[in-house]
């Protein structure tokens, strides 16, 4: 296998496939032991894994100190490590947005992590006029001038979020949500995010699972597995489950793209290589719940970018196929 590239976040070297951390709280993705998830950690890093993204509220905090103490005992070399701040219930919204909930709730991440500063904190998917208002990005500039942060970003739901973002003086990073069924940042994002220098971190880079090939219509998930209770957008925002595609539809959508992936690849690997065809992407966090998963991920980076032909069969097919069918905010 070949080594695993690196791309620059704003000047600083981060593995172009790195690890979304969420289902290491266990929580919405089933349950996880925190051997299995020094395991998915430890696995991630040997093979080049160099940036990793979490939040505070993934498992309710488990997520983080799982990293923390991953970071205490190995001692990882170089590695990049993203939270994200905003979505607690202690005090919830609005109250989040206010100086002191982000100064708080920045120190509990610190705390949880076992670190001094962190590289990255993001906002995590806020309503949309937090965004606008744009008091939440003045307290993290104070943050970040105190040197508890080094830098800060938006996690954002929708295209319109994102370029509001992108008008703020310092914004680092934008983590988005883009894959096969999600292909509107190419002509409203890239390019300005490119003109500005801000780093484009892809979250949901298999449409929760849906491009692995690997479900039908008759698959299950835990009830506790947003999979299951979100599926239509009864808890948090439909697109970020099943990219916002009705289930049954979603794995029908899937089918229909195996006859084109390349032989000996996996369906999953076309559908993140695809994404690192991009330039303007500069890593692409899929979650693991198994070493395997952890393999197949990391394996991507080795692989040739796809074909000019290849890539206008599946820019058609969205077209098509996929985009009229996306629920929530996009």
């Amino acid at each position: 296998m070949g080594a695993m590239k690196q791309r620059s976040f704003q000047g600083i070297p981060v593995s172009e496939v790195g690890l979304g951390c969420w289902q290491l709280g266990g929580g919405d993705w089933g349950a996880m032991d925190d051997s299995a998830a020094r395991a998915i950690l430890r696995s991630a890093y040997e093979s080049g894994v160099t940036f990793f993204d979490t939040a505070d509220v993934y498992g309710g905090g488990v997520s983080e100190q799982r990293l923390g103490a991953w970071l205490a005992t190995d001692k990882p070399h170089g590695i990049f490590v993203a939270t994200k701040l905003g979505r607690r219930g202690d005090p919830g919204w609005p109250g989040n947005f206010s100086p002191a909930a982000l100064r708080q709730h920045t120190t509990d991440s610190l705390k949880r992590l076992g670190i001094e500063r962190l590289e990255l904190t993001q906002l995590h998917c806020i309503p949309t006029e937090e965004f606008r208002k744009g008091e939440v990005f003045d307290t993290l500039r104070q943050l970040q001038s105190e040197g508890l942060i080094a830098r800060f970003g938006a996690s954002v739901e929708s295209m319109e979020e994102a370029l509001i973002c992108l008008e703020q003086e310092g914004l680092a990073s934008l983590q988005i949500i883009f894959n096969l069924f999600r292909q509107k940042p190419i002509e409203m994002l890239f390019e300005r995010a490119k003109a500005k220098n801000v780093a484009l971190i892809v979250r949901l880079p298999l449409a929760s699972g849906l491009l692995s090939g690997k479900y039908t219509t008759q698959t299950e998930f835990a009830a506790r597995d947003h999979r299951t209770y979100n599926r239509d957008g009864a808890a948090f925002n439909v697109g970020e489950t099943f990219a916002g595609l009705p289930f049954a539809l979603g794995v029908e959508l899937a089918d229909a793209l195996k006859p084109l992936v390349p032989e000996g690849w996996t369906l999953a690997q076309l559908a993140q290589r695809w994404i690192l065809d991009f330039d303007a992407v500069t890593t692409v966090i899929p979650g693991a719940t198994s070493l395997a998963q952890v393999e197949s991920n990391v394996s991507v980076s080795s692989l040739l970018p796809l074909s000019e032909a290849l890539h206008q069969q599946l820019s058609t097919f969205y077209q098509t196929h996929v985009a009229s069918f996306i629920r929530g905010p996009y």
